[in-house]
């Protein structure tokens, strides 16, 4: 299947070597060029397409301004393209799938090109079996739930691996690491058995990015990774304990007793 590719940059002549450069990989189909951030939007509005190469420094709308307007419809994978590394951070922040330097490296596009059919592979295979279970739903409801175990690949959907700038870098924090996720304000404390990071997100936020099967909410401001839970303590008030695999203990309140259910 073809990777439908827009390119974006206010400079002719890096659009015609990015095109260049991506003509040995035959699964890349460019569908349009645009050259500021207005013309982006419109184009990704129309062609719909799976990936965007898009320049950051572009006069009027740059390439932060485009994926932020794009929040009411389904994002594309965007790549950033520049000539200024100090934009790497608010590259990762805006959850791009890679981010190049100019002038691009063969080498270096081409370990682009294989994350991108990675991420994409992941992402269509989720969209097919939602598509598989509305289906069986329509002409057998039953079977639905018996095949639910088979057809369960929405995890797909959820994020495996999480940026986080903390103090001036970026840590990709894999999300099967996590252990327990603690708010304070506006802020996200993501802790492994290792390191504690702070994410500037809101716990709302966070959740919809986790596969709930495997990361619940125990308490208003806690989420813990279950595959991480060891023990459960009862406790007299209603209330319980989780230890964790690195020996931190988490209290659940009694408004999530549901989620220490699983355990018993």
């Amino acid at each position: 299947m073809s990777i439908r590719t827009l390119l974006v940059d206010d400079e002719s002549l890096a659009i015609q070597g990015l095109e260049l450069r991506l003509q040995p990989f035959d699964d890349v189909e460019i569908v349009g060029r645009a050259t500021n951030g207005r013309e982006a939007i419109r184009a990704i509005r129309t062609e719909k397409p799976d990936l965007v190469f898009l320049d950051v420094q572009m006069p009027g709308f740059d390439g932060f301004s485009v994926v932020g307007a794009l929040a009411d419809v389904e994002p594309p994978l965007f790549v950033f393209v520049t000539a200024f590394s100090d934009h790497a951070i608010r590259a990762f922040e805006a959850q791009a799938v890679d981010y190049l330097m100019k002038p691009v490296e063969p080498e270096r596009l081409a370990q682009t090109m294989e994350r991108v059919r990675k991420v994409l592979n992941e992402k269509r295979g989720a969209m097919e079996a939602e598509r598989l279970a509305a289906r069986l739903a329509e002409v057998d409801p039953d079977a639905v739930v018996e095949l639910a175990p088979a057809l369960e690949t929405g995890a797909d959907r959820f994020e495996r691996v999480i940026n986080v700038k903390d103090q001036g870098q970026i840590f990709r924090v894999e999300v099967d690491r996590i252990e327990k996720i603690d708010a304070a304000g506006d802020y996200m404390c993501l802790t492994t058995a290792d390191q504690t990071l702070i994410l500037r997100e809101t716990m709302k936020d966070l959740e919809r990015r986790l596969d709930p099967r495997k990361f619940q909410r125990v308490h208003r401001s806690t989420i813990v990774n279950l595959d991480n839970v060891k023990q459960v303590k009862p406790h007299t008030n209603g209330e319980c304990f989780l230890t964790l695999a690195s020996g931190a203990t988490v209290k659940v309140s009694r408004s999530y007793r549901e989620v220490v259910a699983r355990f018993l």
